[in-house]
């Protein structure tokens, strides 16, 4: 048997102009899972990251702790199959019709504009992100050149496949992405049903891990969205 932890990034730089980048949060959450994992004696045989800033910047971080201790930590290599689902696209360019013809979704986003302060900022555009993904989920929005939920899950899959397919036997290895492809791992061991895959999105915190066992002919759950090394409240977070 071997394992994967499939990792997500640290906070990266929510409501900002780009939020493809780690936060000042984001790389504290990084370089501490990183000195957690020299602590552990954790070594991998191979690292996998998604192509996105914040994943790659997670992985990096986290490599500069091994090196700083004297640790081996392996070259990432990109796997684009652990992309993040195309969220921010759906909004964008499904909001404006809905604004017009959708009472519950012009409620929502009234009061995510009218929200006081920055927790209650993020309170409201989760409901109102959660609404419209949702619907997108269950095919209820259709959104032109937007990879589609099951394309995304399908492109996971693949990629979960061939990294499990290269693997040797009793080997330890990572993968740093996001919390769309953690949740479809999570559906892949646990047969979970679309809807339920997309509550588990919502669940993952920056820079937890999720650790998995497999074999050629099997995939299971070991332990989700652990965050020891992150031991200050401060630290925990989800965007």
């Amino acid at each position: 048997m071997s394992r994967v932890f499939l990792t997500r990034h640290g906070q990266a730089s929510f409501l900002q102009p780009d939020y493809d980048r780690l936060s000042a949060i984001g790389e504290v959450q990084a370089r501490q899972l990183g000195e957690y994992w020299v602590q552990r004696k954790l070594i991998f045989r191979r690292v996998g990251v998604g192509p996105r800033v914040r994943q790659v910047e997670t992985a990096r971080l986290v490599g500069e702790a091994y090196q700083k201790a004297g640790v081996q930590f392996p070259e990432p290599v990109i796997m684009p199959e652990f992309d993040e689902y195309q969220g921010d696209a759906v909004l964008a360019k499904s909001l404006p019709e809905l604004l017009e013809n959708d009472k519950e979704i012009q409620m929502l986003h009234a009061a995510f504009q009218n929200s006081s302060n920055t927790r209650e900022l993020h309170r409201n555009f989760q409901k109102l992100f959660a609404k419209i993904i949702g619907d997108w989920v269950a095919g209820g929005i259709v959104v032109p050149g937007v990879e589609t939920w099951l394309e995304f899950c399908a492109r996971v899959n693949l990629g979960i496949s061939q990294f499990v397919s290269q693997s040797r036997s009793g080997e330890q290895s990572v993968i740093f992405t996001s919390g769309g492809p953690i949740a479809v791992a999570m559906q892949r061991a646990l047969d979970l049903s679309p809807q339920n895959t997309l509550q588990v999105t919502w669940m993952s915190r920056n820079c937890s891990y999720s650790e998995f066992i497999f074999s050629s002919d099997r995939f299971t759950l070991s332990t989700f969205n652990a965050f020891p090394h992150l031991d200050d409240p401060t630290m925990l977070t989800y965007r």
